[in-house]
């Protein structure tokens, strides 16, 4: 037997016998972006493509393996027609983190992963090569109409669906963010007290108040207890994202009232030395209803000076002779600190007059 003959048999017994579906373990022998050349120990080279690398078809291969690297592959045909091995790589992950979703769907472990695809009904999240579906109902606890807020965003779901056969994986976050809401509300209730002094962040504002969150647990900022003076519309006081300082005025269930009404700013705590029976005081017309008009005296301290308060002559509504934001000057002549009440009257101030001739006229027989 020749030296060479030697030779080829020494080396056909060391190869391997592979079969197609075999798992492998090679070494890259040269790489290019798009090929990775893989010495398999057989008596041909394998070819793992871009496409069977990764999923990313960008992806340029030489800045993840180099020659010399150990690479798992999976055998995916004996000859491409070419006398050489088609290889994958990326089914192997593919295969591995199959049993993690698996693993993950039978137990509901919560799954982390980035959201690599925002398509229309939802987003994708790629776990090591495997997308993993979310469908827009599942991507939040809360409605959010615009899903690119989630691009390229770390998500954690769990696995509502897995069904290899079908290459089908449904991920849920909506699960994993209510449970940990619930968690955080349920720890804050423990933790809060009414009379509690916290710092909380604005999560919406309404026509009626606004939400805000104290730490794992929403409470309402009604319209009402926003400020010591009249509000007609939070919006112009409050922004999302807003801090703010309230006190927990009452907690019902996991219901909480709050307020920013402290007392250090409270105008009503001194009102009676500013504003004593018989004072003559300035203010400005605030608004008007058909009984009367509401003045500001201050920030926070409004008083009502009735129709009937306005003039010695008939009036039928304050509109009449009154407008908004004028100036006026009016006695007081009922002061309520209790129930935050100050009556005024501009007619005080007026010289008595005959009554009007037709008011007279109505007197006699």
């Amino acid at each position: 037997m020749s030296e060479e003959s030697f030779e080829s048999l020494l080396e056909e017994s060391l190869q391997k016998n592979i079969h197609t579906g075999d798992v492998v373990e090679g070494t890259v022998i040269s790489v290019t972006p798009s090929e990775i050349a893989v010495n398999i120990n057989y008596k041909s080279d394998g070819i793992v493509t871009r496409n069977e690398y990764s999923n990313d078809p960008t992806l340029d291969l030489t800045t993840v393996v180099k020659a010399g690297d150990p690479i798992e592959v999976k055998v995916l045909k004996l000859n491409d027609g070419d006398g050489q091995v088609v290889l994958s790589h990326k089914r192997i992950i593919a295969e591995k983190v199959s049993k993690v979703l698996e693993d993950a769907f039978n137990e509901q472990t919560v799954l982390k992963a980035k959201v690599t695809e925002v398509v229309k009904g939802g987003l994708v999240a790629t776990v090591d090569e495997v997308p993993v579906f979310i469908p827009a109902s599942l991507a939040s606890d809360t409605y959010t109409k615009n899903l690119n807020v989630f691009a390229d965003q770390e998500i954690e779901f769990v696995m509502s669906e897995f069904n290899p056969k079908k290459r089908r994986y449904i991920g849920d976050c909506k699960t994993v963010l209510k449970e940990r809401r619930e968690k955080a509300k349920s720890e804050a209730l423990l933790r809060i007290q009414e009379g509690d002094v916290v710092e909380g962040t604005v999560k919406n504002v309404t026509s009626f108040g606004a939400f805000v969150d104290i730490g794992g647990i929403d409470g309402l900022l009604h319209i009402s207890e926003m400020s010591w003076g009249r509000i007609d519309y939070p919006q112009n006081v409050f922004k999302k994202g807003d801090t703010v300082r309230v006190i927990i005025k009452e907690i019902k269930g996991d219901k909480i009232a709050l307020s920013a009404k402290f007392d250090e700013n409270n105008p009503w705590l001194s009102v009676e030395s500013r504003y004593p029976i018989g004072a003559v005081v300035k203010g400005t017309v605030a608004r008007m209803t058909e009984f009367g008009a509401f003045v500001q005296l201050e920030e926070g301290v409004d008083a009502l000076l009735h129709v009937s308060q306005i003039s010695r002559k008939h009036i039928e509504k304050p509109s009449d002779v009154l407008k908004v934001g004028e100036e006026i000057e009016a006695r007081v002549v009922d002061l309520n600190v209790e129930d935050h009440k100050i009556s005024l009257s501009i007619k005080d101030l007026l010289p008595e007059e005959e009554e009007d001739a037709a008011g007279t006229d109505e007197g006699e027989e």
